[in-house]
């Protein structure tokens, strides 16, 4: 596939289980700012939504104009992927530019066995990292990461915080899944009225006219549409020692869909926020999922879901949005991982990593503003008994005991398992996937 393949093509090709990707080139670091120049960041994070849940990635039942729009206006990616399969890794890694596992989250914080626990405080976040160039952060919606104060996202760079720590919370009540109220106000409990998605979009708009003069990165943690399937019109399922106290509601398809548009028409009003601010060729935006989607998501035609490492797991929709810096209509077919936010945040800002907190993504500012490409890298995702690595076009994944190899070139879709007959990548394959974990996993397993 190459740069000038239409969307139309793309989309069909994904929904039919081919695609082709680009891989090498090489990974200059651009530098477009003067020294004085520091551009805004609005990071927006779905959760639980599919690689076929967006009308820009091929779904024709749910309308999502404002997310269209905003690829229309900027460049989609492709070969997009989440750290983990499940919410708190990716999350994690998105936060500290590392893999998770180097931060002892390597599955879900639960509400129920993990209230005591949370990423610690060592680890170094974007926003920390921010801070030293004086901008102004805030995040509002899903932490979960950490459910005590003592790892309240106030802790870790964010100047202000509203929204909930746990997996999720009831769209209305506000209630997390084993029954405890779950909507913060910095580090103090503070409920509020409103549904959800809507509260998330509220607080993002009031931050970027509190701080349109200076720069500000805003992280907006969605929770939709990640159960329970709630619309905007709905009434509550769960209150406050009653995680099952009222009906769910049966047809969650639907229910989806209201969810997908709400958190759509949220994003318009923030894209709409920044414009009327006159900031909007100084402030990137950028759009993507934890994970792949739950039960009634839609994995776009690739294998898989939440929880799986196969493509549909944690290949999801990603797009960039700078008016006037990233060519609108783009797509880029590069291999970019959540990791990788941090350190191209930091380069754009000019701004230092701390040398402890190292990261394992890479800055991919190039390929955003110049559709470059970058130097190949071997990746890697571990979920469970579940581990996977990518290098180039091969792919291997390791799920109970068996061993699978897929070239992604030709096999979006990982119908055809190629460990047999081409046995020497799978042996280097597996050599990777081995070194990775010695150096990453070994001793930090016992910690999660």
């Amino acid at each position: 596939m190459d740069n000038t393949i239409s969307r139309r093509k793309f989309v069909k090709s994904v929904g039919a289980g081919v695609g082709m990707l680009l891989m090498g080139g090489c990974n200059n670091s651009a530098k477009w700012f003067g020294a004085n120049d520091k551009p805004n960041f609005i990071i927006i994070m779905a959760d639980d939504l599919g690689y076929g849940d967006l009308g820009c990635y091929g779904n024709t039942k749910i309308r999502t104009p404002n997310i269209d729009a905003m690829a229309a206006g900027g460049m989609r990616l492709t070969d997009y992927h989440s750290n983990g399969a499940v919410c708190s890794p990716t999350r994690a890694a998105l936060l500290t530019g590392r893999y998770q596992q180097r931060c002892g989250i390597n599955g879900v914080v639960t509400a129920k066995n993990h209230r005591e626990t949370g990423m610690p405080l060592s680890e170094v976040t974007f926003a920390e990292v921010l801070k030293q160039k004086d901008y102004a952060t805030g995040l509002f919606g899903k932490w979960h990461v950490g459910y005590p104060a003592e790892f309240n996202p106030i802790k870790q760079g964010f100047d202000e915080f509203a929204g909930f720590v746990s997996g999720n919370v009831d769209y209305q009540s506000h209630v997390d899944q084993e029954g405890y109220a779950d909507w913060w106000k910095g580090e103090k409990l503070a409920d509020e009225n409103g549904y959800t998605t809507d509260l998330i979009t509220k607080y993002g708009e009031r931050f970027i006219e509190k701080h349109r003069a200076e720069a500000f990165c805003l992280y907006l943690a969605h929770e939709a549409p990640h159960y329970p399937y709630q619309g905007p019109d709905d009434s509550p399922e769960r209150e406050v020692g009653n995680a099952h106290a009222f009906k769910k509601r049966t047809d969650k398809k639907t229910a989806y869909k209201e969810m997908i548009e709400a958190m759509d028409a949220g994003i318009g009003k923030i894209v709409e926020k920044v414009k009327q601010m006159g900031i909007e060729k100084n402030t990137l935006i950028f759009f993507c999922s934890d994970n792949g989607p739950a039960g009634p998501g839609s994995s776009g035609g690739l294998r898989g879901k939440k929880g799986s490492l196969w493509e549909g797991g944690h290949r999801v929709p990603a797009i960039a949005y700078w008016p006037g810096r990233i060519t609108a209509g783009s797509d880029s077919y590069e291999t970019i991982m959540g990791m990788d936010l941090l350190p191209t945040m930091a380069a754009m800002a000019g701004a230092k990593i701390p040398k402890q907190a190292q990261p394992d993504g890479t800055d991919v500012s190039d390929v955003m503003l110049n559709n470059a490409k970058l130097e190949q890298r071997t990746l890697f995702w571990q979920h469970r008994d579940q581990k996977a690595v990518r290098h180039g076009k091969w792919k291997l994944v390791v799920q109970k005991n068996k061993t699978r190899l897929f070239d992604l070139a030709s096999d979006l879709a990982e119908k055809n398992d190629l460990a047999t007959t081409e046995k020497a990548v799978t042996a280097k394959m597996v050599k990777l996937l081995s070194q990775w974990h010695k150096e990453v996993w070994d001793g930090v397993e016992k910690r999660s």
